[in-house]
């Protein structure tokens, strides 16, 4: 029964110890992938990597000087019967009727009050602890100090809370036991729904072949061969594999020298939390993936978001009303003096538009409560235009991410949407359309404009003078003679040839500067335009990319061993 029970198929591992430095190291970066992609990634896909943020530092801070084991296994294992083997008393009852436990018992090697917190902090009940202390012992318990054996319920009982509670401590403690039988060894559920999920955590985990007496000694090699296949199978490969039985002290010896071994180390919670996270990085691994993140769209998608919102923005009926407004403006200062009064009783075409108007004042300050302009609405079309060029731009930055940040990348890229409108409005009141200053040359014209005019009124004051005093019968004026022409004559008809010329050659200069000074207007609407999109559409997506390039950094640090 010695040669049964102390089989070891494989050496206890653990010989690559855990810096607990490097350890908090790790869950600081995936604290900082949490915090990176807070707000941006579905709350389900992050809900492992916070309850072992939570874990961990609960654990760390509770004590490192314990080691929690617990013995899980099915209805019929022996794991109650190990229990109490191990701690050579009967503190967890043994029985017939399944399922025997119900509750998770605790012995703790040691002083108690040193393991009262972590117990509560695992949910044992106080009376359900056990101390393993006794003046009889002397010093054979002492290599068990520090240890918290727990005797978990049946994972396949048939009460649900049984089975929530097994799963709700197998989350919490340091290294786990698996007890098996020979008759259900290799019984799909523990192999599917527990041993397989613990592939990445085999420097904590222990299998035993209980009740192995049960066996003709030449059977126990070929089960204990069949059951190394089934581990291998489940990704645990190397795993300790030892055989037990709890009638023959003998027959734990095994199993007590790997307890030992594991306290002693006092490294089964630092790799029981390496495995964690390694479990938690494979996890969101799929979530960030290995792509390089864009620094922002390409300069197709931005130059197809800047015309659709000048479009949005009724930049070209602006920057039409600037054409129409520098002509109104230039006849006014340069057009023949008789017509200008009646050139400014139209209307400024940018005053209509709540624009700065001719003098460069602004709208009534009351009608700016209302809106800042009087700009169109933008059409369905525009509407949509800008839609589908948001959308680009959301794609293009996003093309080569993982699937989950796209969505993400186009949320952000629509998150100020509804704060488009006003800013664009503010934005086409606020930018100088280049109208304020009157060019030099309409002041030339202008007085031009005055001098031939105040000669034709010379001309036609002297002629109706004239006609005046012959009509009275008093001498007539001397007219001066320009050849043939009187020089009354030559100031009046050259003065209003000489406005119809200077207008006529005037007229085509002022139609050719509009023209520029559209293009100037629609230059600087459409840079503050660009503006806007780079404050409302640009800067969210570049966040969140930046976002996604930290969470890749901090995954890559949280996966340095």
């Amino acid at each position: 029964m010695s040669n049964i029970a102390g089989r070891v198929r494989e050496v206890f591992r653990g010989d690559q110890r855990v810096d607990a430095d490097a350890l908090i190291a790790r869950l600081d970066a995936v604290r900082r992938f949490l915090s990176a992609v807070d707000g941006l990634l579905p709350d389900a896909d992050l809900v492992p990597a916070h309850t072992l943020v939570e874990r961990a530092g609960t654990r760390l801070a509770l004590s490192r000087d314990h080691t929690v084991v617990a013995l899980a296994g099915a209805t019929g294992s022996g794991k109650s019967s190990l229990f109490n083997a191990l701690a050579q008393l009967e503190l967890s009852p043994v029985g017939v009727r399944r399922p025997t436990t119900g509750v998770t018992h605790a012995c703790v090697w040691g002083p108690l009050e040193g393991a009262n917190h972590l117990l509560d902090w695992i949910g044992v009940l106080p009376r359900h602890r056990f101390v393993r202390e006794s003046a009889l012992d002397a010093d054979d318990e002492t290599a068990l100090h520090g240890l918290i054996l727990l005797d978990l319920p049946d994972f396949d009982s048939v009460q649900r809370s049984h089975r929530l509670e097994v799963d709700r401590l197998l989350g919490l403690v340091d290294q786990v036991v698996w007890v098996v039988d020979p008759q259900k060894y290799a019984d799909r559920v523990i192999h599917d729904s527990y041993l397989r999920e613990f592939h990445r955590h085999r420097e904590v985990t222990l299998v035993v072949l209980n009740q192995a007496d049960r066996l003709p000694p030449a059977e126990v090699p070929r089960v204990l061969d069949d059951l190394r296949r089934l581990l291998d199978t489940d990704g645990l490969t190397g795993v300790p594999l030892l055989a037990t039985t709890a009638i023959d002290p003998a027959g734990m010896v095994g199993l007590r020298n790997a307890l030992e071994r594991t306290v002693a180390e006092r490294q089964a919670a630092l790799r029981r939390l390496a495995g964690d996270v390694d479990t938690v990085v494979a996890g969101l691994d799929e979530l960030v993936g290995s792509a390089r993140p864009a620094g922002g769209p390409d300069d197709a998608a931005v130059n197809g978001l800047n015309r659709a919102l000048a479009g949005a923005a009724g930049v070209p009926a602006v920057t039409e009303a600037v054409e129409r407004a520098y002509r109104h403006r230039a006849g006014a200062a340069t057009g023949w003096p008789v017509v200008r009064g009646w050139r400014r009783l139209r209307p400024d075409p940018l005053r209509r538009l709540h624009l700065p108007g001719p003098t460069g004042d602004q709208a009534d300050p009351a009608e700016s409560l209302v809106a800042a302009t009087s700009v169109p609405d933008p059409t369905a079309a525009q509407r949509s235009a800008l839609g589908l060029a948001i959308r680009a731009v959301a794609d293009r930055a996003a093309g080569d991410l993982p699937a989950a940040w796209p969505g993400a990348v186009t949320s952000a890229a629509r998150s100020r949407l509804g704060d488009l409108p006003d800013a664009l409005d503010r934005t086409i009141a606020g930018t100088d359309l280049g109208l304020d200053r009157r060019p030099v040359w309409w002041r030339l014209v202008g007085g031009v404009q005055w001098l031939v005019t105040l000669a034709a009124v010379v001309g036609l004051g002297w002629l109706v003078l004239g006609y005046a005093l012959r009509a009275l019968g008093l001498p007539a004026l001397d007219n001066p003679m320009v050849g043939q022409v009187p020089l009354p004559t030559v100031l009046l008809l050259g003065g209003l040839l000489a406005g119809l010329l200077v207008a006529a050659l005037t007229r085509p200069v002022v139609r050719w500067a509009a023209r520029r000074a559209r293009a100037r207007a629609d230059q600087r609407l459409t840079a503050r335009v660009a503006q806007v999109g780079d404050e409302y559409v640009l800067t969210p997506v570049r966040t969140v990319l930046g976002s996604y390039a930290e969470a890749r950094d901090a995954l890559r640090d949280a996966a340095r061993r």
